[in-house]
């Protein structure tokens, strides 16, 4: 029996490469490739004034899962990117999902991340604010320190946070939509569960040392000040993170931690308001 996972994976491939986007791998390092979706077809004048826009994934699926140019990366140990180095901390694969972009001849971007992807685009914003134009965050909070992540757990009775996001049952994953949205259908079949059991937790042991490297300590977190517009597109039922930050935000009603899939509409709609804003915003 086909998985239907699988499936949807392939058709949504077939979709990108005929919306002018195809897959390229980058050699990071030796031993470091990351894969990236990207421009096909050269761009016309108006579309390379144009931000270009990289969209970084959350813990729950690859990268894969217009009017500007856009990058979506496979972030280390999910899809096609992989590595034999040790190091699994947020800084690290920022570092290669920037030298990823520069050897794709990116120079100047928007970063639009969701849940772990957005922590990923803070520490970008942080670390190389000459690439970054602006950042666009949906379902995460700057850093996740211990004391939050404590609090956070506890509020889910949860021990750690691979018990959540990397669950060991097909049962498990519908418990993680339960969670990460605002209404999870009951119509929906256990089938949809299983098949996404299957083939979207591979490198369990790699993902679990990302998820434990994220947490820092309380008195290692100082808060950046970046030069960046902040845009916030946050669901406003997001039972796993509560927000805490200061920053423009836009809530999404009946929506919870994976807005983008709940409510894309409306989701797009405000992603498309920030983009625009950002092309005729002269202080950028």
């Amino acid at each position: 029996m086909v998985n239907t996972v699988t499936l949807y994976k392939s058709l949504l491939q077939t979709l990108m490469k005929l919306g002018g986007v195809e897959p390229r791998k980058v050699e990071i390092e030796p031993g470091t490739v990351m894969n990236f979706w990207v421009p096909t077809k050269p761009k016309t004048e108006e579309i390379i004034q144009k931000p270009r826009v990289v969209f970084v994934h959350g813990f729950g699926a690859d990268g894969i899962l217009t009017h500007y140019s856009v990058y979506v990366p496979d972030l280390l140990f999910f899809g096609g990117s992989t590595t034999s180095a040790r190091n699994r901390s947020p800084r690290f694969q920022t570092e290669c999902l920037a030298t990823g972009l520069r050897k794709l001849g990116v120079e100047r971007c928007v970063v639009v991340g969701l849940s772990y992807g957005g922590m990923i685009g803070f520490k970008m914003g942080e670390l190389y604010p000459d690439l970054v134009q602006a950042i666009v965050v949906c379902g995460f909070m700057e850093a996740l320190t211990e004391s939050l992540s404590s609090a956070r757990l506890k509020g889910l009775g949860q021990r750690r946070w691979s018990d959540i996001l990397l669950p060991a049952t097909a049962e498990g994953v519908k418990e993680l939509f339960r969670v990460a949205t605002h209404w999870l259908p009951p119509w929906i079949p256990n089938r949809i569960f299983k098949d996404y059991f299957e083939v979207m937790f591979s490198h369990r042991k790699e993902r679990e040392e990302l998820l434990e490297a994220m947490v820092i300590k309380d008195e290692d977190f100082t808060p950046h000040h970046y030069h960046q517009r902040i845009f916030v597109v946050w669901g406003d039922d997001d039972k796993l993170f509560h927000l805490e930050l200061k920053a423009k935000l836009q809530y999404i009603e009946k929506a919870g931690h994976l807005a983008q899939l709940e409510r894309p509409c409306v989701y797009n709609a405000h992603l498309k308001q920030i983009l625009a804003s950002l092309t005729t915003d002269k202080q950028l």
